[in-house]
């Protein structure tokens, strides 16, 4: 274990301003801020093998926060944690355990700490940055920045000279971190997994054989979980949110004088029937599968008097509806194989489809698999729709225990018989939106 690793264990106490000035000398001596301890341990050893897990800076601190920080010591740990982030630490990578610091902290309770907040706040930064860079957006100009000026450092004892200087040659000694580069033919092979795989990409999810069965309509080949019956709750929460807009208030009189809703994504029909109990004017229902199209003709959504079935791709069907102008008192939206980057597309569709009193809302598993990527989304969600000049309100709502980690391997586990699990997540962020 280095010096870095061994500072980031924070075992002296008081945790003081010592840790800091420590943490500032490694980064500046060219310690990476994500040299991690297999690759110290790989060092010490004369190994030189590939790395299978990154245990970093950041994860050692979260793994050995002590219970009883007073606030001077958690400011300095907070320091601590900004200044690694603003040498380039990786908020998601995952150490032995597959976990990300953000994991670590949530596994100690530690969600509602000022330390977790931290991560997920580098999340967002980073979905953003990665956002603009896509775009191919210049978005730092020179004259941001500015040099700074000259300054003198501070005498320092003898006895803390020489322990620099040992620190020092060991930072020689260490690795630098490369960047792997994968062969032509790597990258070739995971692009043509993830275009294959109908759970990443549309086109090939339309092309699957769908199969109802057992409570669940899975791909009949791969068995992904597109929809699922444990999920009744919170489609009976969503249609409850979207129905609020057609409550008579003093705002919505014109709005009610019909009542139209917009499901996109049919799936098992739970969200769809329960829209049809409460007999709007006009229900649309947006699906682009082919078997879940032969499923609502063999059920008769086609002949109920007040039911349009718009058949295909939203991105293809939303924007007649735009030209018609038709407008809604409530839309949700629920689609399988889709991406965030996909809803961002959704939001300008949405702003014109709206009455000014309609409400959005939709089924949030926005990275539900691992809590940390649930919060960072739920915070990339609100500040996307307020530059639409719409609010965002969440409500959590308790998802069944069948659904976790360890009720895998029992027998009312929700993932039996299917590929993998879409949702790890104890509290559902239920989204209502609506303008400002």
């Amino acid at each position: 274990m280095s010096e870095l690793h061994e500072l980031c264990r924070l075992q002296q106490r008081p945790i003081d301003q010592h840790y800091i000035k420590s943490l500032q000398y490694f980064l500046k001596e060219g310690i990476p801020s994500t040299y991690t301890l297999e690759e110290a341990e790989n060092f010490e050893n004369g190994k030189d093998e590939e790395l299978k897990s990154t245990t970093t800076p950041l994860h050692i601190i979260c793994s050995n926060l002590p219970n009883d920080l007073n606030k001077d010591e958690e400011t300095v740990v907070s320091e601590m944690i900004d200044e690694l982030f603003s040498y380039g630490a990786g908020w998601n990578l995952i150490d032995s355990n597959g976990d990300t610091p953000g994991d670590i902290l949530f596994k100690q309770n530690k969600q509602n700490s000022i330390f977790y907040e931290k991560f997920v706040d580098a999340g967002v930064r980073a979905e953003i940055l990665l956002r603009k860079i896509n775009d191919d957006i210049e978005f730092i100009s020179d004259e941001e920045f500015e040099v700074p000026e000259a300054v003198e450092e501070e005498q320092q004892p003898e006895e803390e000279q020489e322990q620099q200087q040992e620190q020092k040659e060991q930072i020689n000694h260490a690795p630098e971190v490369q960047q792997q580069e994968i062969s032509q033919e790597e990258f070739n092979r995971i692009k043509n997994e993830l275009e294959s795989d109908p759970a990443n990409t549309q086109k090939t999810y339309l092309e699957t054989k769908l199969e109802y069965k057992n409570g669940a309509l899975i791909t009949k080949d791969n068995l992904d979980g597109v929809m699922m019956d444990w999920e009744y709750e919170l489609m009976k929460a969503g249609c409850e949110t979207i129905f609020k807009s057609t409550i008579p208030n003093d705002d919505n009189k014109e709005d009610i004088n019909e009542i139209n809703i917009l499901n996109i994504g049919f799936g098992m029909g739970i969200i769809d029937t329960m829209i049809q109990e409460k007999n709007p004017t006009h229900h649309y229902i947006s699906e682009a599968h082919p078997d879940v199209l032969d499923k609502l003709k063999k059920d008769g959504w086609y002949e109920k008097s007040n039911v349009t079935v718009l058949e295909g791709r939203w991105q293809e069907t939303l924007p007649n509806l735009l030209n018609e102008g038709v407008f809604f008192n409530g839309i949700y939206y629920d689609t399988y194989s889709e991406h965030y980057e996909d809803m961002l597309e959704l939001y300008d569709i949405i702003v014109g489809l709206l009455k000014p009193t309609g409400i959005f809302s939709f089924f949030n598993g926005l990275g539900a698999d691992r809590q940390i990527i649930y919060d960072v989304y739920k915070k990339i969600v609100e500040l996307d729709l307020n530059n639409y000049g719409m609010d965002v309100k969440y409500t959590e709502l308790k998802t069944p225990n069948t659904t976790a980690e360890d009720m895998d391997n029992t027998d009312e586990s929700e993932w039996i018989g299917i590929k993998r699990a879409y949702w790890r997540c104890k509290t559902y962020y239920h989204p209502e939106i609506k303008f400002i």
